[in-house]
């Protein structure tokens, strides 16, 4: 079977600061899901680069006293050395200040003339008198027009989502002096994409390229009404490229960052020998359409959400005006918050990824946002507790010690392949991998895929469990405990091999505590020469082991002190960092705020007004209506799928100690059983019972969402326990 063709890009960080936690939630979930596509024998490139330009990179060179083009290669190392340092693997690595991207801006951007696409218009802008240039929008901060929130950017409000002009904003304030604006008028250049309005619309609700939430969100605040036109242009001074028919103008940053992408694989083409049009085909070519080795390539973008507009509707209309393949799917994740919280330097949860990298091992934070990355655009909240704590009890207390307690028992030994039950049990976790954790990485929910894994690895330590080998080494009984170590260890090789886009280190650990014998591998029948199998298709059979080597710690506990340590050190290095806005110019604003950056935190312009519409309040009661309702946090011990019923299923929860409760819960179209059991949920515990058809009801577990699909489950925050009352 031919394999796929995929190329695959995440947003380009912004070379005006370092990268952070918050930018690792988008590096890792694209790493992790090229590492699975690799692992699966697909012809995979991951191209990514640094976006240059802009007023804040000429700000800061100017005020370090050097070039912007040492600003950015200095910027460009400290990058790289990041993502090396959590494992994350680019093909290429370019930036957006190069002869590669100049040259597609000036195509495209014809391409965009020739269309008629292009409009001038004088526009009213705020000016820093003291920086002496215009400001982007998120150099303006201000009070909300709409709201009133003070603290805003120029560009929308982060508490209640609206967009304006950063000259609409109340009391408006410079974040690179601290000056107040000055409103001035100048020519800009502005792409209309109305246009495309139609094939747009085709697009992005075909339900092919973009999650259901992004699409309804296009319909509801874009589509509905004819698309603003785009502003492309700054006047100088700006550090970036000069528009060639427009001279003292520049192509504003959101311009040329996603041409970036193209020349990102222009110069991985160059390095390689590979054809560009082979990987960024014109659409409609013969490239795009032949098959077998040179099948059509599937262009995947991973963006954080606030960046939505930009890789939906502007690049898409931009790719098509200029005549080239459109993405296959745009996949958006949520913001990172740390402890339910937006990322703080005060509170020391703002944290580099070079301080990270002082203090904790890489593979503890994959595994952490892998175990909570869904295919949805939900955000994710780091839990520090909660973190120490899934890390000790996955990764060490159940796959590496599944390793540690029967590899020492049978070390230096040659071990056969599993037979009996222990066959069995490899099969089985062969058919998981298959069926339910491979579908899981390439859907982007990592999260199920974790919970997959780690049910396995529950599987495999009970197997170790009932078996003893430690009571068959004591008795010498050899054959016995060879038998079980060999199923043990093709256990553990297995969690290792579907860990490995997560883990590597740890696969390659594996690898080397467990090399296999010449008797290889446990096959039914041999691929053909030209066909070999994948890593991943190898995990499907078992294995017979030369001679296991010695156990050396792979991954030890996470001491809290280690996350103490960090978090005071974050704390310490922005105290002495100096404030914007003091004296003469201040400190550029981090990447976060930053054009280019793709995985800011905040609120988020994604959260609009349909849910709230679409079921509205209900009339006002009093404190005493609501004190009636009794609301705890329970367990699920067990849930039962009800063959005769299409919505239900009977779960029986704990309040703690011996209070079980039978509730009959609507949500069978979203839930497996499977996945309910051991999580907290909201009950009302106070309800009373109500008989069923199918039983019993003595309960009713809390969710939200509009119903079908849109169904979700209340959870409360880690440390809660079965009995809480939420208050």
């Amino acid at each position: 079977m031919p394999s796929r063709r995929l190329l695959v890009t995440s947003a380009l960080p912004y070379a005006n600061g370092h990268i952070h936690l918050g930018h690792l939630v988008e590096y890792l979930q694209t790493d992790i899901w090229v590492r699975f596509q690799k692992l699966r024998g697909q012809r995979c490139i991951y191209l990514c680069a640094d976006d240059t330009h802009g007023t804040a990179i000429m700000i800061r060179a100017q005020q370090e006293g050097r070039s912007e083009a040492a600003l950015i290669a200095d910027m460009r190392e400290h990058h790289i050395r990041d993502f090396a340092g959590f494992g994350i693997e680019f093909d290429h690595y370019g930036s957006t200040n190069s002869p590669e991207n100049r040259a597609l801006c000036g195509q495209i951007w014809q391409a965009l003339r020739d269309r008629g696409m292009i409009r001038e218009k004088e526009v009213t802008q705020l000016f820093d008198p003291q920086a002496g240039t215009f400001l982007a929008d998120r150099f303006v901060k201000g009070t909300c027009p709409n709201c009133k929130s003070p603290d805003q950017y120029g560009d929308n409000c982060e508490k209640c989502g609206r967009t304006y002009s950063p000259s609409d904003l109340i009391d408006p304030v410079s974040t690179l002096t601290g000056a107040k604006p000055e409103i001035r008028s100048a020519a800009h250049l502005f792409v209309a994409i109305e246009q495309q309005h139609p094939f747009l619309e085709d697009w992005t609700q075909s339900g092919a390229h973009l999650q259901d939430e992004v699409a309804n969100y296009l319909k509801g605040h874009f589509l509905g009404e004819p698309l603003r036109d785009w502003d492309v242009s700054r006047p100088a001074p700006y550090f970036g490229f000069e528009i060639p028919d427009s001279p003292g103008n520049f192509w504003y940053v959101w311009f040329d960052a996603p041409i970036g992408y193209m020349a990102s694989l222009e110069q991985w083409c160059a390095r390689t020998g590979e054809q560009f049009a082979d990987w960024w085909p014109r659409a409609g070519s013969a490239a795009e359409s032949r098959g077998g080795a040179d099948s059509a390539v599937e262009i995947h973008h991973f963006i954080g959400k606030d960046i939505t507009y930009f890789h939906t509707l502007f690049w898409p209309a931009m790719l098509r005006t200029a005549g080239f393949q459109l993405p296959e799917r745009v996949h958006i994740h949520g913001f990172l918050t740390v402890g339910g919280e937006k990322m703080s330097k005060t509170k020391g949860t703002f944290i580099r990824a070079a301080n990270y990298l002082k203090h904790l091992n890489p593979a503890y934070l994959r595994y952490y946002y892998a175990s909570k990355l869904g295919a949805r655009l939900d955000d994710l909240d780091l839990n520090l507790e909660e973190f120490v704590t899934k890390v000790n009890s996955d990764l060490v207390g159940k796959v590496v010690n599944l390793a540690s307690r029967t590899a020492r028992l049978v070390e230096g030994h040659a071990l056969p392949l599993p037979e009996g039950d222990g066959a069995t049990l490899v099969a089985e976790i062969a058919e998981v991998g298959e069926r339910n954790i491979a579908v899981a990485y390439e859907r982007c929910d990592f999260a199920e895929a974790m919970r997959q894994i780690m049910r396995c690895a529950d599987r495999a330590n009970k197997f170790v469990d009932d078996h003893e080998p430690w009571k068959l080494k004591k008795a010498g009984d050899d054959a016995n405990l060879k038998q079980v170590c060999a199923t043990a260890l093709n256990l553990f090789r297995q969690l290792a091999l579907y860990l490995a886009p997560v883990l590597p280190q740890l696969a390659e650990q594996a690898a080397a505590l467990l090399p296999e014998s010449d008797a290889d591998l446990g096959l039914v029948a041999e691929p053909a020469p030209d066909e070999p199998y994948t890593a991943w298709e190898r995990a499907r059979f078992p294995v017979a082991f030369a001679a296991v080597g010695k156990f050396e710690s792979m991954l030890t506990r996470i001491d809290p002190k280690e996350i103490a340590a960090m978090i005071e050190e974050t704390k310490a290095e922005f105290a002495q960092a100096p404030a914007a806005g003091a004296a003469g110019v201040g400190a550029p604003p981090p990447i976060a705020d930053a054009a280019g950056s793709g995985t800011a935190t905040g609120a988020s312009q994604l959260d609009g007004p349909e849910a709230l519409a679409a079921e509205p309040l209900a009339a006002q009661c009093t404190i005493d209506d609501f004190a009636k309702v009794d609301l705890r946090v329970a367990r699920v011990l067990n849930a039962e799928a009800i063959p005769e019923a299409k919505k239900l299923l009977k779960l029986t929860l704990t309040l703690g100690g011996d209070d079980r409760r039978t509730v009959f819960a609507g949500i069978k179209s979203k839930y497996k059983p499977e996945e309910l059991v051991g999580r907290l949920v909201v009950c009302v515990a106070n309800l009373a019972p109500r008989q069923m058809k199918f039983g019993l009801s003595e309960g009713m577990v809390t969710a939200a969402g509009a119903g079908g699909e849109e169904i979700f489950l209340l959870s409360p925050d880690s440390g809660a326990k079965p009995g809480h009352r939420v208050h």
